[in-house]
């Protein structure tokens, strides 16, 4: 499928003007805990809605902060958005918080940008083709920093890898697409909006990202629910599946 460049374009300026958003929230420091969250939430999630309505008014959009219009399920073009990945992270005052704008089209993850603000990067489809990387022995698995499944310990323990806490699910997949990690794996529960655009930019870097049964990520269904997500280097991807089965 070839991408529009302007869509990824799109995408790489509201995750950076919504981070620049939140940043700006946060040190203003008029809320604080989970009102900071809340407003956090509410406000990017206001700033992205019109900027994307703006430029794309015939797109649906799927976002976390908003009622879900079910009407998108029958469209060939949705963006799938979590304005504030990491929320509980970001109202802690700690950095491993994400945006993220993902475009689904035919229910594949086409266009995603994940914005890390307080790094200043933007991770998009377009910067991430052809990314040179070399697994590291043993191989490094992020994990969640406050509630890794036991799944994943025994996964991580049967591959003997280091494990790495992080925050949201855009800062853990961002560390594989530029090296600071190897695997990904997440089986706690999650959305579309917690993994569309991480997906797309993994995909797009030539790291394998599927469910954990190894079958594709497939987005814009009825129900958003998406519980389960693998992103690792595609070397990796069978022995980690493998793994996976004989907890299961």
């Amino acid at each position: 499928m070839t991408i529009d460049r302007s869509d990824v374009e799109l995408a790489r300026s509201v995750a950076g003007e919504a981070g620049a958003l939140l940043l700006a929230i946060r040190e203003r420091a008029t809320e604080q805990g989970k009102a900071l969250g809340d407003a956090g939430d509410h406000e990017a999630n206001v700033l992205i809605l019109e900027r994307l309505r703006a430029a794309r008014p015939d797109d649906f959009i799927l976002s976390e902060e908003s009622i879900d219009d079910t009407a998108r399920c029958a469209a060939e073009r949705v963006w799938i958005v979590d304005p504030l990945d990491g929320t509980r992270d970001y109202a802690e005052g700690l950095d491993d918080w994400a945006v993220h704008i993902g475009l689904a089209i035919g229910g594949r993850p086409v266009v995603g940008a994940v914005a890390v603000p307080t790094t200043g990067r933007i991770y998009t489809t377009a910067d991430a083709a052809g990314r040179a990387r070399a697994c590291a022995v043993p191989p490094r698995m992020v994990v969640s920093r406050t509630r890794a499944t036991d799944m994943v310990e025994r996964v991580g323990m049967a591959l003997a890898t280091t494990r790495v806490g992080m925050g949201s699910a855009g800062v853990k997949a961002m560390a594989v697409v530029d090296g600071r990690a190897d695997i990904y794996l997440h089986d706690g529960g999650q959305y579309e909006w917690d993994n569309c655009a991480p997906a797309a930019v993994a995909l797009a870097a030539g790291l394998h990202a599927s469910r954990i049964d190894g079958s594709p990520l497939v987005y814009n269904c009825a129900n958003p629910l998406l519980p389960d997500l693998l992103i690792c280097r595609p070397e990796l991807a069978d022995q980690v599946l493998a793994a996976i089965a004989a907890t299961r």
